[in-house]
């Protein structure tokens, strides 16, 4: 919570309601939880409560970085060699995807989209998203937009020695503008070690990303060489792209015919069936397999990623209410551990008419979790073979279909062969267009 607070007299409501929502949408955005003690809620009221004035601002403008430091960063940037842009919360708001774009654009540089929210198009050529080593190889100046917690998209993760790899080489210049220091809690802990950048501001990603690239501009200019340089580190990367591109989609190929399907052929098959409509994705990715292989061109396509296990559903219920009545068809690929932990969330569509399709990625495990056992078996020497204890969804496997008709959900399912998947799909996005939720039951390979 960015801020909590429980008024003490009926006066105070409309001021902390209003204070609520300033802090609320201030960024970096975020929740607040407002508490009213039940006598004061019961209470009869006996005298008018004044609100706030007509007129009066309720959101205050968002800080712009300072100008000393921002141009200390367009020096850095203009002079970099391989330059490296990380976007993480920048595109809270959808106009600042078009402000990604243009600082890529204008340096050439590729992009990371840590996928807190759709930062970057997914066919852009200077995406290299997902591809650590493409990506960070050479990087000598990168530039960190609204970062969370600047290790997750740049160390490798061991989880049987618990060890970390920075994959951005240790000479890098580090540039951070956005809201670091301002979302941090002194008891949750939910930040990482402290960033440790050469150039830091605390500002507005959108207003500082506009105000540098045209400082890049100016530096850019007529500068021949520079220009020069730029064009072919853009089409070098998009080369790079193209090839990963290609790769993935070979890759998601193999084993086509796999029952229970693979993951990657269940993102392809519910690509093919929806990519000719206005779509939405809610939160999962199939373990990026989406991200890889559809097509992302619209900052609404994607909300971003999950939060942890028990999310996803909470999540996509909210998307999906969001876009109600947009004519947007939202998808939420719902892996069936996170369901379990919140069976009952389905009947929320029934009950609101809440038209969202729910393709259910089972792997019939809290796979994560017996992955987990199965690296730990190997790293210490024990048997693999019990892994599965806790972890494991059958025996029996639940009815994810019938769980959600038994909700007033239209449902098919389970449907192991990928084959007879389409058919399925078809009929649950024509459900959906009606205005109804519909889910359909895939079971997959575990991973």
């Amino acid at each position: 919570m960015k801020w909590d607070y429980q008024p003490a007299a009926i006066d105070g409501v409309p001021d902390a309601f209003a204070r609520a929502y300033s802090i609320m949408m201030s960024g970096r955005q975020g929740p607040i939880y407002m508490c009213y003690d039940a006598g004061l809620q019961e209470a009869a009221l006996d005298h008018e409560v004044p609100l706030p004035p007509p007129g009066a601002v309720r959101v205050p403008a968002a800080p712009a970085p300072d100008p000393v430091a921002l141009a200390k960063a367009a020096d850095a940037l203009a002079a970099a060699g391989r330059p490296v842009v990380i976007a993480d919360f920048t595109a809270r708001p959808p106009y600042g995807w078009d402000h990604v774009i243009a600082i890529a654009e204008t340096l050439g540089a590729p992009v990371w989209d840590c996928n807190s929210r759709l930062n970057f198009p997914s066919n852009h050529p200077l995406n290299l998203s997902m591809a650590p080593k493409e990506c960070y190889d050479g990087a000598d100046v990168v530039l960190a937009l609204d970062i969370a917690d600047f290790e997750g998209p740049t160390h490798a993760r061991d989880i049987a020695t618990r060890t970390v790899v920075n994959m951005v080489p240790q000479t890098a210049t580090w540039i951070d503008i956005g809201f670091t220091d301002v979302e941090v809690s002194k008891w949750s802990m939910d930040y990482g070690r402290t960033f440790h950048a050469h150039h830091r501001m605390t500002a507005d990603p959108v207003i500082g990303t506009a105000q540098l690239v045209a400082l890049l501009q100016e530096r850019i200019g007529g500068n021949v060489n520079l220009v020069g340089k730029i064009g072919a580190r853009s089409a070098e990367i998009g080369k790079v792209h193209e090839r990963l591109r290609a790769e993935w989609r070979k890759e998601a190929e193999e084993q086509w015919d796999k029952v229970p399907m693979t993951v990657p052929r269940l993102a392809l098959e519910v690509w093919r069936e929806i990519k000719d409509e206005d779509w939405v994705l809610s939160a999962g990715t199939l373990h990026q397999w989406a991200r890889k292989l559809w097509n992302f061109d619209r900052p609404y396509r994607h909300a971003g990623r999950e939060l942890g296990t028990g999310t996803q559903i909470g999540i996509s219920l909210g998307v999906a209410l969001a876009n109600k009545g947009s004519g947007r068809l939202v998808i939420d690929l719902q892996p069936d551990g996170d369901l379990m932990y919140d069976a009952g969330a389905p009947w929320m569509a029934a009950k609101y008419q809440i038209p969202l399709l729910i393709v259910i990625y089972n792997n019939r495990a809290y796979y994560n979790d017996w992955n987990h056992q199965i690296v730990m078996a190997r790293t210490r020497g024990t048997d693999p073979s019990r892994a599965h204890i806790g972890m494991d969804l059958f025996g029996p496997a639940p009815d994810f279909a019938g769980l959600a008709r038994s909700m007033g959900w239209w449902a098919e399912g389970p449907i192991e062969n990928a084959d007879d998947l389409q058919p399925a799909l078809e009929r649950a996005v024509a459900q959906v267009k009606n205005g109804k939720p519909a889910l359909v039951d895939a079971v997959t390979q575990h991973r």
